[in-house]
């Protein structure tokens, strides 16, 4: 039995054809490119040059608010960083100071006893030392010397002595020194304090 073949059908015309097939299989609509330009420009308004001059002022002014917005929220960013640096700071001093306060009266003790020379040659003397080098670290400072000016930001006059030539107030014992960390004040000095005669 001889296999007859059935011609294949034409295409009327190739304009005709909607679709055509694309490398992948895939059909799509053919559209001429003048077409979509004549579709386009019939549903665009021309703008005029005073609204293109609008829309691009309102551009850089946008831009230049924007501008602004940034450098400001930099400039905030900033002193925060510099508020929290600055509180940080702070803080740590505080807890420095209040913690040297209490250790205060164990190094008068000591200051005491090496004055009247119980500490030379005993285990104490070397821990008056390391608190002492300790204390210097963190920037201790004693407060009242023997003849100084007397400063009652400082002092703490415990007693008064009428001295003859004497024409300012000025120490003439520490009776308990006084401590400053840095600016602040841990404690005042307790003074014996020379006036002058009459006073």
């Amino acid at each position: 039995m001889a296999d007859k073949k059935s011609p294949k059908p034409e295409p009327e015309d190739a304009d005709a054809n909607a679709s055509v097939s694309s490398e992948d299989g895939d059909t799509a609509d053919v559209v001429e490119p003048s077409d979509l330009i004549d579709a386009e420009d019939a549903d665009v308004e021309m703008l005029t040059p005073e609204e293109i001059s609008f829309i691009e002022a309102g551009e850089r002014e946008l831009l230049a608010d924007m501008r602004n917005d940034l450098a400001r929220a930099q400039a905030e960013l900033v002193n925060f960083r510099k508020r929290v640096e600055r509180d940080r700071a702070a803080n740590r001093d505080a807890v420095i100071a209040e913690v040297i306060r209490t250790i205060l009266p164990a190094v008068d003790d000591l200051d005491r006893a090496e004055a009247h020379g119980d500490l030379a040659g005993s285990s104490l003397e070397l821990v008056a030392q390391k608190l002492h080098a300790a204390f210097a670290r963190y920037g201790l400072r004693t407060v009242g010397v023997k003849g100084e000016a007397f400063d009652p930001n400082f002092h703490e006059a415990v007693v008064q002595l009428p001295t003859p030539g004497l024409t300012v107030n000025m120490v003439a014992d520490v009776i308990e020194p006084g401590y400053a960390l840095g600016d602040r004040l841990l404690r005042a000095a307790k003074v014996a304090v020379a006036v002058p005669e009459g006073q």
